[in-house]
């Protein structure tokens, strides 16, 4: 049986049709072996009347079962969009984890570049928007505090310069000798590779997105019956809770 993938704008379905192989010495047997063609919705009415029938039966089918978990699917869609954001997250942190402190202005710069990538990151996956988002109550009591700082330092020092503690800047004005001497004091606090309350959250949030995608996937398999796959592999090498 040789599966044949169906393209087209009510997605793709698959349906097995049957083809015959012949052998080097010219028996007929049947070919075991799985082949995908993918071809255009419309290019069906060329094919067999019996295949044609095979095919919107199981489109027919298809279409039912999504129906009746349109809703879920809507969830599962939201909740997949949250997942590059999670991903950047993650990276993120462990990029700041790894960096190695130097006395300079442009490790000191890199590092608070780092920050900001981290704290805007944060707040985009906390917010949802297309995505699936997480409600502060939604966090441990022990993280609410770390998920109210990077809340704050996003809005006063990155999106906004609106007098974060973190960081002031001040003009001094000197005269001597009839003229006016200019001078800036600026002062710039800042954690070397991130808060260290910073990772627990960030697995929190990664287990939680993992807890949700599970928990999407028995809701489809309960109210359909069918089995739900979700593509998964190992993790990258830098994603570690060591």
């Amino acid at each position: 049986m040789a599966p044949i993938q169906i393209s087209g704008i009510y997605g793709e379905y698959g349906a097995n049709l049957s083809r015959d192989a012949e052998s080097k010495d010219d028996d007929v047997e049947e070919d075991n072996e799985k082949e995908y063609i993918a071809f255009p919705e419309e290019a069906i009415k060329y094919l067999p009347a019996e295949w044609q029938e095979h095919i919107y039966a199981i489109k027919e089918e298809g279409q039912t079962v999504l129906a009746s978990v349109d809703e879920n699917l809507n969830n599962l869609n939201r909740l997949v969009h949250a997942f590059p954001t999670m991903a950047s997250l993650r990276y993120i942190q462990h990029r700041l984890v790894s960096t190695k402190f130097k006395a300079t202005m442009e490790w000191a710069l890199e590092n608070d570049m780092l920050t900001l990538a981290f704290v805007t990151t944060y707040c985009r996956l906390v917010d949802g928007g297309l995505g699936s988002g997480v409600s502060r109550k939604a966090l441990p009591a022990k993280l609410r505090p770390v998920h109210d700082r990077i809340v704050d330092l996003r809005n006063k020092r990155y999106a906004h310069n609106a007098g974060h503690d973190t960081i002031s800047g001040n003009l001094a004005i000197g005269f001597e000798g009839g003229k006016f001497d200019l001078g800036v004091t600026f002062n710039m606090g800042f954690h070397v590779g991130g808060a260290l309350e910073w990772e627990p959250l960030v697995i929190f949030l990664d287990e939680l997105m993992i807890s949700r995608l599970q928990k999407q996937l028995e809701k489809l398999k309960e109210k359909t019956g069918r089995e739900w796959s979700f593509p998964s592999g190992p993790p990258p090498t830098w994603v570690s809770s060591d």
